[in-house]
């Protein structure tokens, strides 16, 4: 979708605070539905993963677009169906690579996915690249997804295979134990008893299929993602405590790594993310060429929602990324 003419990205005025930001693009936002299939690939671990695919006709050399959803997110996420109408729209191939448990079945083996885990990220890459040499390809991370696609691009800087002509990290949890502790303040509060309401289930059934992780029961009094995080995700997968783990998969210092042209776009009124990492970010990128920030006042958390009309919303984040890719493809 083109910007409406003459507008550049104004937050909307009836979205007038970060909370109502961000609850809009669940509860009020509509996406029309594309057709898309799913496909299960097995992993040389012996597990699973599932990919989303924008289905049409699409050329060997067209580009494509590999997208990482956030927390809990999926097929059903706002931005996914966003960005697969941006892909859509311009001719695109897109992927959206549903993590470790959060596809149609639990996954085979013991462990799950983190903010940190690159290696099904870096594996997909692969295959897809293999799959369409001659294709261009774009990656796309959100929110918990962001900070991923952040690690991975520091993790391989120039090993990344030359398709990989650009990428876009939106609302991204750079430090993750500030975006932990921050995120339960106040109204916030509510984000996370979302997110531990599908959560918390999902590791009890693991642990239900895998005896040895019996110990880890514990999760079921989780109170806060910290909590959660200590009690599962840092002893599932090898590290000491959540601290541990925050602190060796946040992405923030790993940016300055970064050698593929990067759109970082995060709004300075984030609800889960304090402001002053978005400082923090600034410095650890200065000098950096290939990497490119927009930190607006005002957003949300994977918001954006601009323009004066509430019956006709423009949603700036999707557009925006799309647009930076673009001019990457044709470069």
């Amino acid at each position: 979708m083109r910007p409406p003419h003459g507008l550049s990205y104004r937050p909307a005025w009836w979205l007038p605070d970060p909370h109502s930001a961000t609850l809009w693009g669940r509860l009020g936002r509509r996406e029309p539905k594309l057709a898309v299939r799913t496909e299960r690939w097995d992993t040389p671990d012996g597990d699973f993963l599932e990919l989303v695919r924008l289905d049409g006709q699409r050329g060997p050399d067209s580009p494509r677009l590999l997208l990482f959803h956030g927390l809990e997110g999926g097929a059903h996420s706002h931005y996914a169906r966003a960005m697969f109408r941006e892909a859509h729209a311009r001719g695109w191939a897109a992927d959206l690579l549903l993590f470790r448990t959060c596809g149609s079945e639990p996954n085979r083996l013991a462990r799950s996915y983190h903010s940190g885990e690159t290696s099904d990220p870096r594996w997909v890459v692969e295959q897809l690249v293999g799959a369409f040499p001659d294709a261009p390809l774009g990656l796309m991370g959100v929110s918990l997804g962001g900070n991923v696609l952040c690690k991975l691009l520091g993790e391989d800087g120039d090993a990344l295979p030359p398709q990989v002509r650009g990428a876009v990290a939106v609302s991204v949890p750079f430090d993750l134990a500030a975006a932990s502790r921050h995120i339960g303040r106040g109204f916030g509060v509510v984000y996370e008893k979302f997110f531990l309401k599908t959560l918390i289930p999902k590791a009890l059934t693991k642990i239900a299929r895998h005896p040895e992780l019996a110990a880890l029961q514990t999760v079921q009094r989780a109170r806060t993602l910290w909590e959660f995080d200590d009690a599962f995700t840092a002893p599932l997968h090898g590290f000491r405590d959540a601290a541990d783990y925050y602190a060796r998969a946040s992405s923030l210092p790993y940016l300055s790594s970064i050698r593929r042209p990067t759109l970082l776009l995060s709004a300075v009124d984030d609800p889960f993310l304090p402001p002053r990492v978005l400082h923090d970010v600034e410095a650890g990128v200065a000098g950096v060429p290939h990497v490119e920030v927009e930190f607006p006042a005002r957003g949300g958390h994977v918001g954006f929602t601009s323009y004066t009309r509430p019956w006709r919303p423009w949603y700036y984040a999707e557009w925006r990324a799309a647009t930076f890719l673009a001019a990457r493809f044709d470069s």
